[in-house]
Order: C-alpha cells, then structure tokens, then sequence
C-alpha cells in the first residue's frame, strides 16, 4: 500500500507545483480563449491545467518505471507505451481545442483514434464479462466494444466539465473507490501480488486530482480545458477494462471468498466501474437524447446539463459541485460495501451497503430537489463557472 502512496503523492505535488506554473505563464503570455457565446463565465481564464495533470501522469510512469514493486508494468512496455500514446493524443488534440475551439469530428475522430491505439497496441480489449463464465465470442466484437466503451466514458467525463472543482473533485473520488474495490479484488483472488494496472492508474489519477483541485476551486484560477477531462475519462476506462474486462470469470464464479452472494459477486465486477461514473453517463445521455430531438449533433455544446440545471434550481455553484460529490460518493461506496459483503458468511456487510444506499440517495434526492434559496436565472450564474466544453 505504501507504494501507491507514495506515487499518489509524487503526481500530486508535480501536479501542483506545474498547474501553478502553467497558469503563470498563461495569465503573462495571455493563453487563454475570449468569451463565447455560450460561456457562463465572464472572466477569462486559461484552460491548460490538463497539461500539468498529463506531466504529473507520464511522471509517475517514468517512476514506475524505476520502482522495483511498479517495474512489472515494463516487463511487456507494449501497454504503458499505448497507454502514454493514446494519452498524448487526446492532450495534444484537447489542449488544441481549449486554445482553438476545434470541430467536434476532428475530437471525436482523435477520441476513436486514441481508443483504437489502447485496444489494438496495447491489447487492452474487453475480452471477458465475469458472469456464469461468459467471454467476448469475436475478437473484432472485443475491439469494438472497447473502442466505444473508452469514447463513451471519455466523453461523459467531458461533458461535465461546466463548474470549478466539478470534474477534478468527482474524478477523485471515483478513482479512490475504484482503488479500494481494485485492491481488495486482487487479494479476495488469491493473487501471489496486490499490484495491478488498474490500481496503479487510480493512484496516478488520485494523485494528479489531488495536484490539480487547489487550483480549479472556485473561485477557479485554472481550467483542466478539454485536454485534462478527455485524459481522466481515458485513464478512468482503461484502469477498469485493465480488471475487469480481463478478469477470468471462473475466478470469480469458483471463489469462496466471495461467500453466499455468488451472484451479486460476479455482477459487482461490471457494476462497479459503470457505477463510479454514473453521473457523468447519465448526463451524457441525456445530452444525446436532448441534441438529437432538437436535430442537432449529439456534441453541439449547449446549457442544459445536469449542473446547469442544479444552478437554475437555486443552488449555488460550490453546493451544486458538493451535491455531485455526495451523490458520486453514496453510490460507489454503496456497491463497494455490498461487494465487501459477499465475502462474508453473514449479510451484516452486505445489508449495511444496501442501507446506506437507500438513506443517502434519499438524502441526496432531497438536497437536490429542494435547494435552500430561491431559483435563480440563467443571467445569475456564478461569474466563475467555467465554459462548457461539450
């Protein structure tokens, strides 16, 4: 465990100490893009903090690199080096975006080009569901599942990015159950080493939140731009294809340690990682729905997303970011207990998730709907919110 700590802590102070530099150099040599018609914020602000997160990112790979408890990410380099390519990518195309404003069909052909070099270089494909032994029946049905399912997290991490903090903050504490979850499965397994892939690129992605969020809390001095959410939303789906879509599903289906609860035990797997970004997919459906009844493209940027929605409801920016946060946290750590409690020879575990669960989205449900001062108008809202980026 201390291992990861200490990369965690290492791609944070990088993280840090660059987001500063970076917004320094922005603010002197004026990199950041004027206001856009559909922009809520009224103070112009650079968008280049993805640029720090994906140094403190390809860091912590050159640490691990060194790290004897790490080094077995190198034995094969073939998916660190596709992991980091498909990473620069997307930056270089998302930073270009943040300065340039691109078309959607250059990002979302460079978002397939980017998931196309992870599936097919790296061979990180989904290539078993564990559930009652099922396997992906075609290698091209396995590459094409991971190609779309790494755009579609990409993109709904993105489309959340309209509030300070929101996308750095939610990222975080997703990857942190996503790390627990990774780490308790690999010992519930009986692996000869707690070590993953997946748990790695949590830790990287825990530090690099961590580096960023001082920097994007409003009232924001620097913006993650589309480079850092694209790079988060491709990290985050790497991380649980890299255990879940390759995790054998005998492993799960034949282990005692996941006690009476033999069913819930070989769904968690799959519901887990959906679960951590339930959030943002939702808002991206709904974004898809809504674009294309109105006949437009499922990526014309627009005002109508979840927190824009919780703004208009009358909560104020930093309460609609800490609602997000507590309905992220209540649902992951949900499932994440009701996982802990498979192991168990007695539900005690497994009731204490299900509980929690329903107490704290009834509580979110209240909060959210019931927001503390009056509804306010879309004229209103904070001059900090960051732009919509998709």
């Amino acid at each position: 465990m201390k291992q990861y700590v200490f990369i965690a802590l290492f791609t944070a102070t990088l993280t840090l100490v660059l987001a500063w530099a970076i917004w320094r150099i922005s603010l002197k040599y004026k990199l950041y893009p004027g206001i856009r018609e559909r922009d809520v914020h009224k103070t112009p602000t650079p968008r280049l903090g993805g640029i720090a997160m994906y140094l403190g990112v390809v860091a912590a790979f050159a640490v691990s690199a060194a790290h004897p408890f790490f080094s077995i990410i190198w034995t094969d380099p073939q998916q660190p080096l596709a992991i980091l390519g498909a990473t620069s990518l997307i930056v270089i195309v998302g930073v270009a975006d943040d300065l340039l404003d691109l078309d959607w069909m250059i990002k979302l052909g460079a978002q397939f080009l980017a998931a196309g070099i992870i599936a097919w270089f790296g061979e990180l494909q989904i290539y078993a569901l564990p559930i009652g032994g099922m396997t992906v029946w075609s290698g091209w049905v396995s590459f094409l599942l991971t190609v779309f399912s790494i755009v579609i997290v990409m993109n709904a991490v993105n489309f959340i990015d309209g509030l300070d903090g929101l996308v750095g903050g939610v990222a975080l504490i997703a990857n942190v159950i996503f790390f627990a979850y990774s780490y308790l499965l690999v010992r519930d397994t009986g692996a000869s080493t707690y070590f993953t892939l997946a748990s790695f690129i949590a830790a990287v992605l825990i530090g690099a939140c961590v580096g960023f969020l001082p920097m994007n809390w409003s009232p924001a001095k620097l913006f993650m731009g589309d480079g850092g959410a694209l790079m988060l939303g491709l990290l985050m789906a790497v991380s649980a294809i890299a255990i879940t879509g390759q995790l054998d599903p005998a492993i799960i289906g034949d282990n005692d340690a996941f006690g009476r609860s033999q069913l819930l035990g070989a769904f968690i797997p799959i519901i887990l990682p959906v679960v951590i970004v339930f959030l943002p997919l939702l808002d991206f459906g709904l974004a898809v729905i809504r674009r294309m009844r109105a006949g437009k493209s499922p990526f014309a940027p627009d005002r109508k997303h979840l927190h824009h929605r919780m703004l208009d409801l009358g909560h104020s920016d930093r309460d609609a970011v800490l609602i997000f946060y507590a309905w992220t946290a209540i649902v992951g750590l949900s499932v994440l207990l009701m996982y802990i409690g498979t192991g168990q020879d007695w539900p005690g575990e497994y009731l204490a998730g299900v509980v929690f669960g329903v107490v704290g989205i009834a509580a979110c449900l209240v909060v959210t709907l019931l927001p503390p001062t009056p509804a306010r108008s879309e004229s209103s809202a904070p001059e900090h919110t960051p732009q919509e980026a998709s």
